[in-house]
């Protein structure tokens, strides 16, 4: 990885130099390594980290929206309410660029300070946006304070919630239709514990069949190992001049979740639900 001084480059190259010893190097031809620098388009993304750089956070969010000539429509602005402790819940159908454009439409409203995105710790890496990132998944002594940071954040009066809670993005299922894997309850369980409104997100946009079918036959012939997961860079490459709508519901009032007797596995699901009733793939 680059110095912060310098702009975010991507290195697969390096990457194997640094992670493999010289006597295992030997055994991973070079034409390999080019492959997945083109199949995860390498070139183009440290074209986009280069132009937008040394933007960060929601800047940097819009920046990269911009330099991808990516338009976005945002449909029920008046249900993002101003002020208030919100948990922003959304779909996720493209593995990246929906977060980027969630990050760039809430930061606007929230400003960065009040906006955190809790992430896996892979994509800590992309340090442009590292100011609104919060890790869940650290290990070791680091896992300590990781949880606290996110229980802290979630306790806040200042800072907004934006989550994926299905996790993985979105694959196609039976008859076709595109669709989350199933939301975990957790989002429900803090919003009860931290009196915060949910209010629920429909990202309209989708992937390109391929991503879809490798998920299919990888499936089929059982290889645990989300390999589709290397080819959504590339999609975020591929996306470029598209259009995207974003649709914000009601808030979900926290009082409303513990009126209706139900488990917060049962209230994910019905949020889930509502958010796929307006996705229309």
């Amino acid at each position: 990885m680059a110095n912060d001084d310098k702009p975010l480059r991507i290195d697969l190259q390096a990457i194997v130099r640094e992670r493999l010893s010289p006597a295992k190097r030997r055994f991973v031809p070079r034409a390999l390594v080019r492959g997945l620098e083109r199949l995860v388009h390498q070139d183009d993304l440290n074209g986009i980290l280069e132009r937008t750089y040394p933007k960060e956070g929601s800047e940097f969010a819009r920046a990269a929206l911009d330099d991808l000539q990516i338009k976005v429509n945002v449909k029920g602005r008046e249900n993002i309410p101003a002020d208030g402790r919100l948990i922003f819940a959304s779909n996720h159908p493209l593995g990246g660029l929906d977060g980027i454009t969630l990050i760039a439409v809430l930061g606007e409203i929230y400003g960065d300070e009040r906006l955190r995105f809790p992430v896996n710790d892979l994509l800590l890496n992309v340090r442009p946006l590292r100011k609104v990132f919060l890790s869940v998944n650290k290990l070791g002594r680091q896992a300590r304070s990781a949880s606290r940071a996110l229980n802290d954040a979630y306790a806040s009066d200042d800072k907004q919630m934006l989550i994926f809670p299905a996790g993985l993005c979105s694959r196609k299922g039976k008859g076709g239709r595109i669709a989350d894997l199933m939301w975990q309850k957790s989002f429900v369980a803090k919003a009860i514990e931290n009196r915060r409104d949910i209010v629920p997100v429909t990202f309209v946009g989708r992937n390109t069949n391929r991503f879809y079918n490798t998920a299919r036959w990888r499936r089929r012939l059982r290889i645990g190992i989300n390999i589709e997961q290397v080819l959504l860079p590339g999609e975020l490459c591929k996306a470029r001049g598209k259009e995207f709508t974003i649709i914000f519901h009601k808030p979900i009032p926290w009082q409303s979740l513990t009126e209706e007797n139900k488990k917060p596995a049962e209230l994910a699901a019905a949020i889930r639900d509502l958010v796929l009733a307006s996705y229309p793939y």
